[in-house]
C-alpha cells in the first residue's frame, strides 16, 4: 500500500515540481485524500474510509465525516492539525499542498482571470457524511464574515447515488423558516438555549432528500442537513453559526453559534437574529428557488457518454461555483473541454484521464494514497481532457466542480423542468 505519510513533504519552491507534473500529465495534478473530523457529529460510514480509521485524529477530535476535494481552505476546527483541510498534490515520492502550488504557480494552474482577481483557488468541495442530521445553522455573508477576518460561505449540495446505498437515520433536510415566522420567535429560541430543546425546528420545514438531486443555498439561510452523503461545492470558507441547541439528544454549545461573530455580539440576541436573510428564510417558494436536478450539457448518449450539470444557478446574482457529473460507458473514450480549472473525484469505475489512472477505491486506509482525485488546470481544461473507461462492465463516473463565473452557459435555476434530454 502506497501511503501519503511516506512521501517527502515539500513546503516551498514547488514550481519546478508542478511544471514537470503538468508536462507529464497534460495539465493534471494528482491529489491525495484530505480527511476532516467534526467533534460534534457522528460519521455516516459512506466515505469508503476503513472503519478502524474513523477516529484517526483521536477520539477527542471526533469522527471523520468529511473528505475535502482540491481544497486550499483550512478547516476551522479547534485543536486542528496545521494542514487540516488542505489538499496535497503528489509528484513521484514528494508531496506539497495545492495551496502552495497555486501560490507559487498562480495563473498556470487556475487561469489568469481567477488568479488576477482572487490570488488563490477561492472554492472547494467535499463529501459530507453523517449518520444523522446536523444542527439548523447558517453561514455568514461576505460582509458579516469580514468582521472576523473571514469570508462568507454560500454552498451547494448534490447527493451522488454511488455514496447513498443507505439513507442513514434522517434523510431529510430542514430549510429556512415557515412563512409567517417572526423574528421574536427565533429570538425566543436563542433565549431558551439552556432550557432543553430550543424548538427552532418547530419553525421550519423538512424536505425529503433524493439521491441524484441537489440544492443551492446562499449565505444567511438556515438549514439542517440530513443524513444523505453529500457532494458540496462551496466557497472557500468554513464559517458557520449553529441556531439549534439539541440534536438527537446531543447538546450544541453556544460557542458554535457565535464562533464567527464579533465578540461584542456574543450575547446580543437581536444581532444574532438579524444575521439571517429574513426574506430568504421565509420565502414561500423556497424549493422553487433552490432545488436542483441534473441537466445534460448535450444529448451525447449515442456516443456513449453524458455530461450533466449538477450544480448551477446564481447566489445574489453571482455564479460562484458550478459542478458537472460525467458518465462514460464501458470501453468508451471521449474528450471533454471546459472553460476553467476544476477539482475532480471519481465515484464509480476505473479508467484514464489523459495518462493518469482513475480508479474508484472500495475501501481506503487513513494514510493510503488513492487514484481517484485530480486537479485540472485551466489550460488543460480548455484544450480538452481525454477520458477513457477501461472497464468492461460498469460506467466510469466522475464529479468535477469549477470556480466563480467560469461557466456563463450553465443553466438557470429551474432549468431541469425544461430538460429535453431527460
Amino acid at each position: 500500500m502506497k501511503t501519503v505519510t511516506a512521501l517527502k513533504k515539500v513546503s516551498r519552491n514547488v514550481q519546478s515540481l508542478v511544471e514537470g507534473a503538468l508536462a507529464d500529465s497534460g495539465g493534471l495534478l494528482r491529489l491525495a485524500p484530505c480527511w476532516v473530523p467534526r467533534s460534534f457529529l457522528q460519521p455516516g460510514k459512506r466515505l469508503k474510509l476503513h472503519p478502524d480509521d474513523l477516529y484517526a485524529f483521536g477520539l477527542d477530535r471526533g469522527g471523520i465525516d468529511e473528505r475535502w476535494f482540491a481544497s486550499t481552505t483550512p478547516a476551522a476546527n479547534e485543536d486542528r492539525t496545521p494542514d487540516e483541510g488542505l489538499s496535497y498534490c503528489v509528484v513521484g515520492k514528494q508531496r506539497f499542498t495545492l495551496q502552495q502550488a497555486v501560490a507559487d504557480c498562480g495563473a498556470a494552474i487556475i487561469g489568469r482571470r481567477m488568479w488576477g482577481q482572487y490570488r488563490r483557488w477561492p472554492v472547494y468541495s467535499k463529501f459530507f457524511d453523517n449518520m444523522g442530521p446536523i444542527p439548523h445553522h447558517m453561514h455568514q455573508s461576505a460582509k458579516q464574515a469580514k468582521l472576523v477576518g473571514q469570508e462568507g460561505k454560500p454552498e451547494s449540495y448534490y447527493f451522488p447515488p454511488q455514496h447513498n446505498n443507505v439513507g442513514n437515520n434522517f434523510p431529510y433536510t430542514f430549510f429556512g423558516l415557515e412563512p409567517g415566522t417572526t423574528k421574536e420567535q427565533v429570538r425566543n429560541c436563542l433565549a431558551n438555549w439552556n432550557r432543553g430543546d430550543n424548538g427552532i425546528l418547530d419553525l421550519s420545514k423538512a424536505y425529503r432528500l433524493k439521491p441524484g438531486t441537489g440544492w443551492l443555498v446562499g449565505p444567511c439561510l438556515l438549514h439542517a442537513p440530513g443524513s444523505l452523503c453529500t457532494y458540496e461545492p462551496q466557497w472557500g470558507s468554513d464559517v458557520f453559526g449553529m441556531y439549534q441547541n439539541l440534536v438527537e439528544g446531543r447538546s450544541v454549545p453556544w460557542s458554535l453559534l457565535v464562533k464567527d461573530v464579533p465578540k461584542k455580539y456574543h450575547r446580543d440576541l437581536d444581532y444574532l437574529v438579524e444575521q439571517l436573510d429574513w426574506a430568504g428564510n421565509v420565502d414561500p417558494k423556497f424549493k422553487d428557488h433552490h432545488y436542483l436536478e441534473p441537466v445534460p450539457v448535450a444529448d451525447t448518449r449515442k456516443e456513449g457518454y453524458v455530461d450533466r450539470w449538477i450544480v448551477y444557478g446564481k447566489v445574489d446574482g453571482q455564479q460562484l461555483f458550478t459542478a458537472k457529473e460525467l458518465t462514460i460507458e464501458p470501453g468508451v473514450r471521449c474528450t471533454i473541454k471546459d472553460n476553467g480549472a476544476y477539482g475532480l473525484i471519481c465515484v464509480q469505475g476505473k479508467g484514464k484521464m489523459n495518462n493518469l489512472n482513475l480508479d474508484c477505491p472500495k475501501l481506503i486506509r487513513f494514510v493510503e494514497m488513492t487514484e481517484d482525485e485530480v486537479f485540472c488546470t485551466e489550460d488543460a481544461a480548455r484544450a480538452g481532457v481525454t477520458f477513457e473507461n477501461t472497464s468492461e462492465v460498469e460506467p466510469l463516473v466522475v464529479l468535477r466542480y469549477f470556480g466563480p463565473e467560469v461557466n456563463p452557459e450553465a443553466p438557470a435555476m429551474g432549468a431541469y423542468r425544461k430538460n429535453k434530454f431527460a
